[in-house]
């Protein structure tokens, strides 16, 4: 199955299961990496795996959350997340929070990455447009986990040489 049968396959499946609408759901996160401070994540669109209540926890806990903010047709930047009050709605109705800008990636403890599909080996599949792999392939020591509902786990996602692994695929 190529990339984009494999897309039109997940958005049949999210139609599927996704009918009615999302509810949000608890997000219980563990990982096999000790305590993080700063923590990249993604503002849920509403196929995706919901975050908000996840993001307000783990800034009530003091952490430095970092949100993407889209800045052309290939790129994105982090964007420090300060609670709701400074979301507004950006590129492809997502919402990004309006933020300072973040630049030091190395200070990156975990990043937390939606997808449209995931294989057991962590390859992963996106919307197609390489926001994601273009930005992680920066900051390669990053840990990197993948989070979808459990019907976006596939067999096998086709990949190339440019798509980013995750580390750790988490299904809910």
């Amino acid at each position: 199955m190529t990339k984009q049968e494999l897309r039109q396959h997940i958005r049949m499946l999210k139609k599927q299961y996704l009918t009615g609408g999302l509810s949000p759901c608890e997000v219980n996160l563990t990982w096999g990496q000790t305590p993080c401070e700063v923590v990249m994540l993604y503002s849920a669109l509403p196929d995706e795996v919901p975050t908000q209540k996840l993001f307000d926890e783990f800034l009530a806990q003091g952490k430095t959350v970092l949100l993407p903010h889209v800045v052309s047709d290939t790129d994105m930047e982090l964007r420090r997340y300060t609670g709701r009050h400074d979301l507004q709605e950006g590129a492809y109705s997502i919402m990004e929070p309006t933020g300072e800008l973040f630049t030091d990636y190395d200070a990156i403890d975990v990043a937390i990455i939606p997808g449209m599909a995931f294989d057991s080996d962590g390859h992963r599949l996106g919307r197609g447009k390489g926001y994601y792999d273009r930005f992680l392939s920066r900051v390669p020591s990053l840990y990197k986990i993948g989070l979808c509902f459990s019907w976006q786990m596939v067999d096998y996602v086709p990949y190339d040489e440019h798509d980013i692994m995750m580390d750790e695929v988490i299904q809910i």
